[in-house]
């Protein structure tokens, strides 16, 4: 079954060896969210941004988050009354860390008001911008399956995993 799903990267956009850029290169149900600042986000921007594409597609999406993307999908869920079928939340960064970038703006705090839609959050023990503690918390309170897998950075391409065949499974069982 063919599920629409939107790639919500973060700050910087996912490069080419990305996962999430892997990902949608080979599922042409996958829509990447084009934020207009990728390097300057400012949240009432990204939220919006994904508001206006979950409501035109008129079905209920999944939703594919990495990074500065997960917040992103914290805020749009406190401020929507759309449906979603679920969301993949993978290395959500701890906006109160002095290493959040001071270039993004609105995020902090991080709501962790309860989804109203299935959710995984995925973290690894040596993200420089989440801790496991951070990303337990904001699974706690957003109602989400928690996943962790060792050490693997910030789960992004600098990380080699390549098109990150465990995230594929986690992201099957969300639609399934």
């Amino acid at each position: 079954m063919n599920v629409s799903t939107f790639i919500l990267p973060g700050i910087g956009n996912s490069d080419h060896a990305h996962w999430q850029t892997l990902w949608e290169s080979v599922n042409p149900e996958f829509i990447r969210v084009q934020q207009r600042d990728w390097e300057n986000p400012v949240c009432h921007e990204w939220v919006n941004v994904l508001e206006q594409a979950v409501a035109k597609i008129g079905e209920s999406p999944v939703l594919v988050a990495h990074s500065l993307g997960c917040l992103c999908v914290a805020h749009w869920a406190v401020r929507t009354s759309l449906k979603i079928k679920g969301a993949l939340l993978v290395a959500p960064p701890n906006p109160e860390d002095g290493g959040f970038p001071s270039e993004a703006i609105g995020f902090s705090p991080a709501p962790l008001d309860s989804f109203e839609f299935p959710s995984i959050v995925v973290a690894s023990s040596n993200d420089p911008y989440g801790s496991l503690e951070f990303a337990r918390a904001c699974a706690s309170g957003w109602g989400s399956r928690f996943v962790s897998i060792g050490s693997a950075g910030h789960i992004n391409s600098e990380s080699g995993l390549g098109e990150w065949a465990e995230g594929w499974v986690l992201y099957k069982e969300l639609i399934d």
